[in-house]
């Protein structure tokens, strides 16, 4: 996968320099034509960055996460202290398009399947095209990859081709879709923890959220 992503952005390079980019992602592209990174949008009070190594693009949308998850479990706490338990609804399903990120097709879709063998509330399913809430992007960014979006299940993550050479890719994928569930980063935590991100350094490859952090998720998709 590392010589297809030297292969196409090398044929790429004299024109993603010229390519002008809005603030949402680019459109698709024909032939071997890496499109450079997404201008990155004004961050609202809703959406944000979360970047794969530390220093998240955008601090806010890790306290609007953290927030999130804290006050989810604290209403799960409530419920379970005086039994009002919410009734079982069926899992929420999320729809991913990974038309535009070719190169890591196959590891967008076992990414899909580790979150969905861990995770009972919420499911993620491919629909390419204007059906897939989430979106998936590749291309050549220094900031590395990450996620954009609020957190519920809704935005997209651009995977930067450079990061994904001296990084696990399959970890990459697994912890940005970690941010389109809700979940925060931890860059401080061990490898075992996926949300730690790039903080345990290139030598992690873990792609698997632990019992805990499969048990956010539920707790934020009730």
């Amino acid at each position: 996968m590392a010589t297809l992503r030297r292969t196409i952005a090398t044929g790429a390079a004299a024109l993603a320099g010229a390519a002008a980019l809005s603030g949402a992602p680019v459109a698709p592209v024909a032939g071997p034509v890496a499109p450079s990174a997404p201008a990155l949008a004004a961050p609202t009070a809703q959406a944000g960055h979360a970047a794969y190594t530390e220093g998240s693009l955008d601090p806010r949308i890790q306290a609007a996460l953290e927030q999130r998850l804290a006050e989810a479990k604290r209403e799960a706490a409530r419920e379970a202290a005086t039994g009002a338990k919410k009734p079982v609804a069926a899992a929420t399903v999320i729809y991913y398009d990974d038309s535009q990120a070719p190169s890591f097709d196959s590891l967008i879709d076992q990414s899909a399947a580790i979150w969905n063998a861990r995770v009972a509330n919420v499911k993620l399913v491919e629909k390419d095209g204007a059906g897939g809430a989430l979106k998936y992007y590749e291309g050549n960014d220094t900031r590395g990859s990450y996620y954009y979006g609020r957190g519920q299940g809704d935005g997209y993550i651009f995977m930067d081709y450079a990061q994904a050479d001296v990084y696990a890719p399959l970890r990459i994928v697994a912890h940005e879709t970690g941010h389109a569930l809700g979940l925060p980063d931890r860059y401080t935590q061990p490898c075992s923890k996926l949300m730690s991100g790039g903080g345990p350094g290139p030598s992690c490859t873990n792609p698997y959220p632990d019992s805990v952090e499969a048990s956010e998720v539920d707790t934020l998709w009730r």
